[in-house]
């Protein structure tokens, strides 16, 4: 079967999902909320994080979106039904992956528009800082969805990869940052993060940091595409 109609595929499996709909509601409804909240009242040595902040919160959305999109084809036997169809595995996954990401890069995109509008007006960021802070939202929350899906890929279960990813988002990484500066440059959320601030510190700028995150959730998917093609369904 050609890349087109497989993507369709999936594509209708994730917006006739109600908890997949509802993961995508909650990015923008979260990160907006918190923004709004951090933006009147955070700290103005970092004027564009104050307005972008509720990206920290709404990535969990993101991960759930991501996770559930991949895991449920683990239950009741979907996935035999879906290779079934689909033969080549890659095909199907690399499908799968492409109908991950349009959907949260566009709600991402909306994001950071309403994000800039509730908290930019308030706080001292150029036009520049604007522009890169709704498109490194829109990138950042769409690769860490890619990253939740590969690994729900290689756990093959929605709750294993929620109970990895979602401790490490909240807890680790705070804690490894504090012990361990530099290597937590190099951690996910830390660096696709540092596009949201307006002067980043430290090794990596905001595109290169984005670029590391992408690495991460490249590794994921690879990894991903391994276990699908080497494993029974």
């Amino acid at each position: 079967m050609p890349f087109v109609p497989v993507l369709h595929a999936e594509w209708i499996k994730i917006r006739t999902l109600r908890s997949l709909l509802g993961a995508l509601g909650a990015v923008l409804v979260v990160t907006v909320a918190f923004s709004a909240v951090t933006a009147a009242q955070a700290d103005r040595s970092d004027p564009l994080y104050a307005v972008f902040f509720g990206v920290s919160l709404g990535q969990v959305a993101a991960v759930v979106f991501g996770a559930l999109a991949v895991s449920g084809e683990y239950r009741g036997g979907a996935l035999r039904l879906t290779l079934a169809a689909v033969p080549d595995r890659t095909r199907w996954f690399a499908a799968k992956a492409v109908a991950v990401a349009l959907p949260v890069l566009a709600v991402g995109l909306a994001t950071g528009l309403v994000t800039l509008a509730v908290g930019g007006a308030t706080t001292g960021v150029t036009w520049a800082e604007r522009l890169r802070g709704v498109v490194g939202c829109a990138l950042y929350l769409t690769l860490m969805a890619l990253l939740a899906a590969g690994l729900a890929a290689v756990l093959r279960s929605g709750v294993g990869t929620l109970g990895v990813l979602i401790p490490f988002l909240l807890i680790v990484s705070f804690v490894v940052g504090d012990l361990a500066s530099g290597a937590a440059d190099y951690l996910p959320d830390r660096a696709g993060q540092l596009a949201l601030h307006s002067a980043p510190e430290g090794p990596l700028g905001p595109w290169t940091g984005l670029a590391v995150t992408a690495l991460w959730a490249g590794a994921a998917l690879g990894a991903g595409t391994w276990c699908v093609r080497r494993r029974d369904a």
